[in-house]
């Protein structure tokens, strides 16, 4: 049995091989190597303590050690190890039920007899059981009531050859030149139950039935932005058996329907995932983490987001030029030394990382940068660039965030990139210096009225600024701070609520688009420079207030001398010795004053650590993906926002429209264009609303990226 060479790395550095031990509680069984722990399963789950057992010795631990462990025999090892090695894995699992109906000799009788020409009727009668049971016994061979080509749902996963466990995860897979299969020409009378093309080229002609073939509505909004001239930036050397923009349109599809990671893909049957991206087979899981790992090492990650935006916004622009940005933190839970950053949902420091997202008015993914936790103040100079290399550097820009921005050196930063900035005042609010005024706006169709001092007022580090303070029942309820002087004040508090959008855009992409997700597990290990909290300032304050403490005792108690109990002889005795004990307290109060100046606030981690490390993700491959993962989402929005002007459900449309990129359908390939038949809804208010978004879409042809064919939608009529 062959180990997967990631369970060797992992194990590379740590305790030997004595340190396997077993914890058992609650019904579960822990195998561990020191404080790691290497399998997890229940306690009366024979086939995987049974896997178990035979895994441990290939990794180097001794028979006699894993029974000890394991709780079994040494001789039962053995003869597992013997079962695996004649037999496969397969020979762990205890088989249940009735035994087949034909033993092995009947199945060879019966291949021997398919071969000759027989059929499964015929052959049944001879082995005295139904021609069904002879056909589920020979799945493979060609028979008239079997498809000859018929596929797999999944081909044989082909693992890296790396050594290095993250490279085995990450690192792209060599592959021998293999020539691409001409596709099969199937005639529109072929039944369309199973996909009828095969290999890696481009269909021709054909018809195939694809149980993903909603997702392809999202082809007219690929089209749209330029797609294949955003996938063209990228550039990973000679494409081997699926050319780079099958490759990028699969894994953008793919996240349309929700696959978090690149490992997702080997759960899509890839026939009919193919025919939904003009394939005859979609790529398998090492071919395609492979190639998306070249295009991405070999790429600019910046080219490529700005491609990708700058395509965005000029095929369908936004009215408004309001722009939102905010920092969203990702845990990571890895053993790699990652910086440590502020969870905000969990409310402690932990490792992790933050991706920085600029979204416009409509809710829109437009740039982001991904990097260590440092806050907004510190990122947002960089992403304000990216927006100014898509937009232009005269463009309009409102910058909208929140009170984690609103600090003076990000209102400069929105001043050197000529972009005026709104955002909330940070507590405790201030005194009004002007009486509140009506205000309004029109938003909706409808007018909106509120009631804003409106006044100038001077910020420290910055200057001048506008301040907008909201009334309600005459009590100011919050106020707002904008370099912008010409809107209303009605207007930009109207736009500072919508800032909500962008945590919105967070949320759905975290949950439907996997925006959160590890991209690659390599970093670059190198030496920690950061300036961290000095433990001795923490040490010096608190000898500050320490001496400060004993001096406030120390007066306290000459004040309280008069009143208390004793003579007044008694009390003049002992009047020096707390003079004395002020005194005393004064100047140690003074002197841990002055030690305290000269205690830096921070210092060089190297300094309190010499062996220091800071780990820092490679960033190429999360820059791609992030592209295909926004890329999907503003797809899926664009294409919601269009079907819902017909089934007008604010409420729920963004829900039905995920649903029906999983509609089924039948894909007509032919040399003069596309045809993509949908199954027609349950629901006649959906069927009806996807009945004229598809004419609105045909309205507008589209193509494939990397195909000149046009798309035609039709939903198929009831039955």
């Amino acid at each position: 049995m062959k180990v997967c060479r990631a369970a060797q790395g992992m194990l590379a550095g740590m305790p030997a091989p004595k340190d396997l031990h077993r914890i058992e509680n609650g019904g579960r069984v822990v195998i561990a190597v020191g404080t790691t722990a290497l399998f997890d399963y229940a306690a009366d789950d024979a086939e995987l303590r049974n896997l178990v057992a035979v895994t441990l010795p290939s990794l180097g631990f001794t028979a006699r050690r894993v029974a000890e462990v394991l709780g079994i025999t040494e001789v039962y090892v053995s003869m597992l190890r013997s079962r695996v090695r004649k037999d496969g894995s397969a020979a762990l699992t205890r088989r249940r039920g009735r035994p087949p109906a034909l033993g092995a000799a009947d199945v060879a009788k019966a291949a021997r007899w398919r071969a000759a020409g027989e059929i499964d009727a015929e052959i049944g009668r001879r082995l005295g059981v139904h021609a069904t049971t002879v056909a589920r016994a020979l799945p493979h061979t060609s028979d008239a009531g079997a498809p000859e080509n018929a596929q797999p749902v999944q081909d044989v996963l082909v693992l890296p050859s790396s050594t290095d466990a993250a490279e085995h995860d990450a690192a792209p897979v060599e592959e021998a030149p293999v020539e691409p299969e001409p596709a099969v020409a199937t005639s529109p009378a072929t039944s369309p139950a199973t996909s009828p093309f095969t290999g890696s080229a481009r269909i021709t002609t054909g018809v195939a039935r694809s149980r993903y073939a909603g997702a392809m509505l999202l082809y007219p909004y690929l089209h749209r932005v330029g797609a294949e001239a955003i996938f063209a930036t990228l550039a990973g050397g000679p494409a081997r058996r699926y050319d780079d923009m099958a490759v990028l349109s699969t894994a953008t599809l793919g996240v349309a329907l929700g696959i978090d990671t690149v490992e997702g893909a080997k759960h899509l049957r890839r026939g009919e995932a193919g025919a939904a991206v003009g394939l005859g087979m979609t790529p398998e899981l090492a071919t395609l983490r492979g190639r998306l790992g070249s295009l991405a090492d070999d790429g600019e990650p910046l080219a490529l987001q700005r491609a990708f935006a700058t395509g965005m916004l000029a095929a369908d622009p936004c009215d408004d030029p309001v722009y939102f940005v905010d920092d969203h933190f990702v845990a990571y839970s890895g053993a790699k030394p990652v910086a440590k950053g502020w969870n905000t949902k969990r409310r402690h420091a932990q490792p992790g990382r933050a991706d920085t997202l600029v979204t416009d008015a409509r809710g829109r993914a437009v740039v982001f940068a991904s990097g260590e936790a440092t806050g907004l103040v510190a990122t947002l100079p960089g992403v304000l660039g990216q927006l100014r290399e898509v937009i232009g550097p005269h463009a309009q820009v409102l910058l909208g965030f929140d009170r984690g921005g609103a600090y003076p050196s990000t209102f400069l930063a929105c001043r050197a990139a000529g972009a005026h900035w709104l955002t909330y005042r940070r507590a405790p609010l201030v005194s009004v210096g002007t009486a509140p005024k009506r205000s309004w706006t029109v938003r909706d169709g409808r007018r909106v009225t509120v009631m804003l001092a409106d006044e100038t007022v001077g910020l420290a580090g910055y200057g001048p600024a506008r301040q907008l303070s909201l009334f309600e029942a005459g009590v100011v309820v919050l106020q707002v701070l904008t370099s912008d002087t010409s809107a209303t004040g009605a207007s930009l508090l109207w736009w500072l609520r919508a800032r909500w959008r962008i945590e919105n855009v967070f949320k759905y992409a975290s949950d439907h688009n996997g925006i959160d997700s590890l991209a690659d597990y390599r970093m670059d290990i190198a030496t920690d420079e950061r300036a961290v909290k000095n433990p001795a300032r923490a040490l010096a304050r608190g000898a500050v207030a320490a001496a400060e403490t004993e001096l406030a005792e120390a007066e306290r108690a000459l004040a309280q001398l008069p009143g208390g109990p004793g003579t007044v002889a008694e009390m003049n005795a002992a009047l020096p010795s707390l003079q004395r004990r002020i005194a005393t307290a004064a100047t140690a109060a003074e002197r841990a004053k002055v030690e305290l100046t000269a205690v830096p606030a921070k210092i060089l981690a190297t300094v309190l650590d010499p062996e220091a490390k800071r780990a820092r993700p490679r960033l190429a491959r999360r820059g791609l993906q992030m592209v295909l993962r926004l890329l999907a989402f503003n797809a899926e929005a664009w294409l919601a926002e269009h079907f819902n002007a017909y089934l007008v459900d604010p409420n729920e449309y963004r829900a039905i429209l995920r649903h029906l990129l999983h509609l089924g359908g039948q894909v007509d390939y032919s040399t003069k264009g596309i045809v993509v038949t949908l199954d027609r809804p349950d629901s006649p208010r959906v069927a009806r609303a996807l009945e004229l978004l598809a004419e609105e879409l045909n309205a507008t042809p589209a193509c494939l990226p990397g195909d000149r064919r046009q798309l035609a939608y039709r939903v198929a009529e009831a039955s």
